[in-house]
């Protein structure tokens, strides 16, 4: 957990935490969050990345029932779905077997991950243009020629690209998230912050 930090105080104050892998989960939710009309914050709600799905148990002995006994919510990627259940299950939280229990505890995956969510919601089309829109379209042309990505459709290169530089995917979480039609949200993203 080195280099993972929280505002106890804020968090102490919250009434829901939502708890995201990463930054560039909670880069995209603030954005939703702020069209929604929602206030971070002020609202009551807390977002906190967690520096990866693996520091999930921490996160609940530290918030959940054992804890703060803060109201938890969160985000997680397919990939990390066992493990969050694990996690719950041990801080007193159990999500039971199903999608549905997860969902009842607040708990929303991705189908894949973030940025496959994003892409899927904005239109591969249309996040070509906002690459284009923030001068990124000559790279990402360089991109899709490298002989391993030319057989990709054109939102796997765009899924890739936002991974080949530090930063780029906080960036386009931020930039995608404002760019969704706000009735094709993904649902993972709209649920983790239900009850907002």
């Amino acid at each position: 957990m080195a280099g993972v930090s929280i505002d106890m105080t804020s968090v102490g104050r919250a009434r829901k935490v939502v708890l995201v892998e990463g930054g560039s989960d909670k880069a995209a939710l603030e954005v939703l969050a702020h069209r929604r009309g929602v206030r971070l914050g002020r609202d009551g709600i807390c977002v906190v990345a967690m520096g990866g799905a693996t520091n999930i148990g921490h996160f609940v002995d530290l918030l959940g029932p054992h804890g703060l006994n803060v109201k938890l919510a969160g985000l997680c990627d397919a990939g990390a779905e066992d493990h969050l259940r694990r996690a719950l299950w041990r801080g007193g939280l159990d999500p039971g077997l199903s999608p549905a229990g997860l969902q009842a505890r607040g708990f929303y995956v991705c189908t894949t991950d973030l940025e496959d969510e994003l892409i899927r919601a904005v239109g591969s089309a249309a996040v070509e243009r906002v690459i284009a829109a923030h001068g990124e379209l000559r790279p990402f042309r360089t991109f899709q020629r490298q002989p391993a990505h030319q057989h990709e459709d054109l939102g796997q290169q765009i899924h890739r690209f936002l991974g080949t530089r530090s930063g780029r995917k906080a960036q386009y979480a931020r930039l995608l998230a404002a760019a969704a039609d706000l009735d094709r949200v993904p649902p993972p993203l709209d649920g983790a912050l239900a009850g907002s």
